[in-house]
């Protein structure tokens, strides 16, 4: 088996021209041409936290459907998180993450079967202070761990964390392995490695990098990041 999954701070569909247009975020993901993808910023902030990428839209123009967490499937997912599977893909089982927080933060969770595999996926948008990414860090370790059915996982998404090697990230690296993709932020000069895929030991990660198009430097202030794996 080999997936290819990508993760995507999509800033609510502004681009880095100031205008929202969800489908430029879905032109990116075309490009980027991802199995399985996880969203952060996938809603509208205020009011009623619409989705920014249609159902409609995305029945249209994509290869995806999302997977439903009975809170506006794709509006928000949880807290802006959302995750998109394969149409052909048999989501098994799917619940919300609560994280400890100051404000409003959450992570999304769903084991996906795609070609007779499989697969646990995590989607996590972290906090901006280190002090409570690494509470929230270990909120979902702990609750990967705690499942009663254990399958691959790959935990994917914006972790703010500037650091390298410090950090919520030492906690992640004791269980998982990080793609080194790259810096995906800021988009028009990438600097900042804020953008994570990380995937359990019984997987392998044999490709991974930024995509870097000229779409994407606009569709968002963050690049989307992908990875491919086998099971190892």
């Amino acid at each position: 088996m080999k997936i290819r999954v990508a993760s995507y701070n999509m800033r609510k569909g502004i681009g880095t021209d100031r205008r929202r247009d969800p489908q430029r975020i879905l032109d990116v993901l075309s490009e980027v041409d991802a199995d399985i993808v996880a969203l952060q910023e996938a809603d509208r902030r205020f009011g009623t936290r619409a989705a920014v990428i249609s159902p409609h839209l995305l029945e249209e123009h994509g290869g995806w459907k999302a997977v439903g967490f009975g809170v506006r499937a794709l509006s928000s997912g949880w807290h802006g998180n959302a995750l998109l599977v394969p149409r052909s893909a048999t989501v098994r089982a799917c619940e919300v993450l609560h994280l400890p927080a100051l404000e409003p933060r959450g992570a999304v969770m769903a084991d996906v079967e795609v070609g007779g595999t499989t697969m646990r996926v995590v989607g996590m948008h972290l906090d901006l202070s280190g002090l409570w990414r690494r509470r929230q860090a270990q909120a979902v370790i702990s609750h990967v761990a705690a499942t009663a059915h254990q399958h691959p996982t790959v935990m994917m998404g914006d972790l703010n964390e500037w650091s390298r090697q410090s950090g919520c990230l030492r906690d992640l690296a004791r269980g998982f392995a990080f793609a080194d993709t790259g810096p995906s932020f800021h988009a028009r000069r990438p600097i900042a490695r804020l953008d994570r895929i990380m995937a359990s030991r019984d997987l392998r990660i044999t490709a991974c990098g930024v995509h870097a198009s000229a779409s994407a430097r606009k569709a968002s202030d963050h690049l989307p990041i992908w990875a491919e794996l086998t099971l190892a």
